[in-house]
């Protein structure tokens, strides 16, 4: 799943966050509306970002200098 596809199913019902799971439906990790919302915002985000590519990569701080990334 993209970042804007998850992004428009947590708009769509109303929620802050979504569980993630993996094939065999094995609970991986969560990722919150705001944490996408900062990735789509930073310099290397494209509409083809995928969930997988941006969970457990430090979410960047808005504001924060480039060199300190």
């Amino acid at each position: 799943m993209t970042v804007e596809v998850a992004l428009s199913v947590m708009a769509g019902a109303g929620v802050e966050h979504l569980l993630l799971c993996d094939a065999d439906d094995t609970r991986t990790g969560s990722v919150t509306r705001a944490e996408l919302v900062v990735h789509r915002g930073s310099s290397a985000y494209t509409d083809r970002v995928r969930l997988r590519d941006v969970l457990g990569r430090p979410t960047p701080m808005v504001g924060t200098p480039s060199f300190l990334l």
